[in-house]
């Protein structure tokens, strides 16, 4: 499996802390940054710290972040990295969070495809149930293709059955075009359909993702899916 070098600046408006990892492409578990001094998990390094900055980022793909709590499991933040040299601080604010002794920052990276016109992505899907972080991997270019779980593989159906879809949020890899994104329910008919762009480069909206959709109240049935069409870099 690949790796690469991974970076989160952790603080607020009085402090900030670096943690770093070589990092394991396409996983969660074992991807742990620790402190860049003390090699200290941030519940250790910093407890009871009141934190509303995470600005992280991965050397080439795209990567997701969240800080979880190592012993409940109980994810109380999370968001998308930058590719190093394309932070803003501006958009790495978040709602104030009180570090628990027990919390975790880890990451899932996704390296560039390395078959050309293919596209990797990633989304963080909200609904009424929670929110899940999705992925598609080796997506033709200008082909549809469904995003799943990247803890269990589910469907979107399958995963956030009976909820209410809130937000949607896609990061594809560097320069990559995310074309638009779709929900589908069992029949195949297309419920929700919204364009997207590229980021990183000239004309981008964000650094973070290619599209942001709030405000949403879709209900999700068995058997739905989100899917993807993408253009490559």
């Amino acid at each position: 499996m690949t790796t690469q070098a991974t970076k989160a600046v952790v603080g607020s408006g009085s402090f900030s802390k670096i943690f770093t990892l070589t990092a394991t492409d396409g996983k969660w578990d074992g991807n742990s940054l620790t402190d860049s001094i003390s090699s200290q998990p941030i519940g250790i390094l910093i407890p009871n710290a009141v934190v509303d900055n995470v600005c992280a980022t991965y050397t080439n793909g795209l990567m997701a972040w969240r800080i979880q709590n190592a012993q409940s499991l109980q994810v109380t933040r999370r968001g998308f990295a930058s590719k190093v040299g394309y932070s803003c601080f501006a958009s790495c604010k978040m709602t104030p969070y009180r570090i628990n002794p027990n919390d975790i920052i880890s990451v899932y990276p996704l390296p560039v495809d390395a078959t050309a016109n293919q596209t990797n992505a990633l989304a963080w899907v909200t609904t009424t149930k929670g929110t899940e972080l999705f992925s598609a991997t080796d997506i033709p270019d200008g082909t549809s293709t469904a995003m799943t779980t990247v803890v269990n593989s589910q469907s979107l159906g399958d995963n956030m059955f009976g909820s209410t879809l809130r937000t949607i949020e896609v990061q594809c890899e560097d320069d990559a075009t995310l074309n638009k994104v779709v929900i589908f329910d069992n029949s195949g008919a297309v419920v929700f359909t919204a364009f997207g762009g590229t980021r990183n480069g000239v004309g981008s909206s964000s650094n973070y993702w290619n599209i942001d959709v709030k405000g949403l109240g879709i209900p999700i049935g068995r058997g739905w899916a989100i899917k993807v069409d993408t253009t490559s870099a």
